[in-house]
């Protein structure tokens, strides 16, 4: 078939030009007979049924392996014949094709044929009733006391309106989880009556299976019994039956916590985040076109109401001293004097604390739980190294609002010459302190040693106004 364009040629020289069908074919250089086609017969499109073609269809051989198929379909799957062994099986035959074409009929065949491929394999798009949520982790970070440190942020979605809750916690385990959906709850005001988790471990003891339903653990049951709520288990790897959260994840890492952000406690940082979240439901739902906050009101008032005492979350459990007097916790060994002289000693675990108990309950030892220290040191060397060769950019870095702030006023120098001596004297007391330590022994450091020029600080008189302004002392 010729190219429209061509076509199009034509009909032109014969119905405005009143050319010859011999002209045109003679002009166009092609066979009378296609000019003649192409000039006075009408061009209507007919539909196309497009049928297989090749070996497979056109001979027998296609017909040998839908037979070996249809009897395979029967049997147990570890005792049906292979594409491998069919090829080799119909080269025997004197078969010419390969195992491409081979591997090409069985695919068109089990498509076609298989019951449960005659099913619909689309999706169907889902209706989500008020007070049911979604609910996943994930890993956050953020900058607590100058470090690093990774946070694990519970994340709660309500797909009726699009609504989001998050709250940032030190661990994954149980404790933490229920600690977390307490503060979620006391968020959104009342309780969902439905919620979906995948086969997480602080919740789920016997993962869901195709014959057998996912088995809660003693602890989670026990909470969701006293909230009221209804859990609902994914299928293992199956992130698609609680698309919402994970969107919601994703969007409140990058939403949130884009660029890693300062935390002075758990405290005062899931107050801020909840506030910021409560903000971001001030816009349009994605496919309502109505606010979410809205949405958000209609769907509140169908939550559980809490109930009139909040669960406690503590765990129990029994500790041994070895011959150091160390226990371990949270996989990190902890030195309890005396420990040694007590046959038993109980631990009450809450998310953020523990404390020792002996069978007198007299109190042994307590303190924050080993995780809560974890953290990761910030590479200043690394990063003022970079800021030396780019000094006038080092106030825009993302690094500069991790700077306590006496360090910062220090680097902020109007003449670019003392900048890059100060930067390179911080360098200097780099490597036998941390940057905290800078800060906290700073007069020791810089003050007494340098002389004053006419941009220079008193540092005595800036640490008065701190104090003035923040009604505590500076250290």
């Amino acid at each position: 078939m010729l190219a429209m364009t061509d076509i199009n040629t034509i009909r032109n020289l014969r119905n405005n030009h009143d050319k010859s069908i011999n002209h045109i074919a003679e002009e166009l250089e092609i066979n009378w007979r296609t000019a003649k086609k192409y000039a006075d017969e009408d061009l209507l499109p007919e539909p196309k049924i497009r049928k297989k073609t090749g070996m497979m269809y056109a001979e027998h051989w296609g017909g040998i392996v839908a037979l070996w198929l249809s009897e395979d379909s029967k049997l147990p799957k570890k005792k049906r014949r292979t594409i491998d062994f069919m090829t080799k099986e119909l080269k025997n035959q004197g078969f010419p094709g390969s195992y491409r074409t081979v591997c090409d009929f069985v695919r068109d065949w089990k498509a076609t044929h298989y019951v449960e491929a005659n099913e619909d394999q689309g999706f169907e798009r889902l209706e989500h009733p008020p007070a049911e949520a979604q609910l996943d982790f994930g890993t956050m970070e953020v900058c607590h006391e100058g470090s690093f440190k990774d946070v694990k942020a519970l994340v709660m979605s309500f797909p009726y309106s699009n609504g989001g809750l998050a709250v940032a916690l030190p661990a994954e385990n149980q404790e933490c989880l229920l600690e977390g959906l307490k503060e979620l709850f006391r968020q959104a005001g009342g309780v969902p009556k439905k919620i979906r988790i995948d086969n997480m471990s602080t919740a789920v003891t016997q993962v869901k299976s195709k014959t057998e339903p996912a088995v809660l653990t003693d602890g989670f049951l026990q909470f969701a019994t006293h909230y009221g709520f209804e859990t609902q288990v994914c299928n293992p790897r199956s992130g698609n039956e609680k698309g919402s959260v994970e969107n919601k994840v994703g969007y409140v890492r990058y939403n949130f916590f884009p660029a890693t952000p300062i935390m002075k406690d758990f405290a005062s940082f899931n107050e801020a985040l909840a506030v910021q979240l409560a903000k971001d439901r001030e816009r349009v739902h994605y496919e309502k076109h109505v606010l979410i906050s809205e949405l958000w009101l209609e769907e509140k008032a169908d939550l559980l109401a809490l109930p009139d005492v909040a669960y406690p979350v503590f765990k129990e459990i029994e500790v041994k001293a070895n011959k150091y007097n160390e226990i371990k916790l949270d996989g990190e060994r902890i030195h309890v004097p005396r420990a040694r002289n007590h046959s038993i000693i109980y631990g009450l675990l809450r998310f953020d604390s523990y404390q020792l108990v002996s069978t007198d309950g007299e109190i042994i030892a307590e303190g924050p739980r080993p995780y809560m220290m974890k953290k990761r040191a910030i590479d200043w060397q690394a990063i003022l190294l970079d800021w030396r060769r780019k000094l006038r950019a080092m106030h825009y870095s993302r690094y500069w609002k991790y700077l306590p702030e006496r360090i910062k006023l220090y680097l902020s120098h109007p003449d670019w010459k003392e900048q890059a001596n100060r930067v390179d004297q911080l360098l200097v007391f780099l490597v036998t302190n941390d940057m905290l330590g800078i800060d906290q022994n700073f007069y020791d450091l810089i003050g007494s040693s340098k002389e004053a020029d006419a941009y220079d600080v008193d540092w005595n008189d800036y640490d008065a106004f701190l104090k003035s302004s923040n009604g505590e002392a500076v250290s």
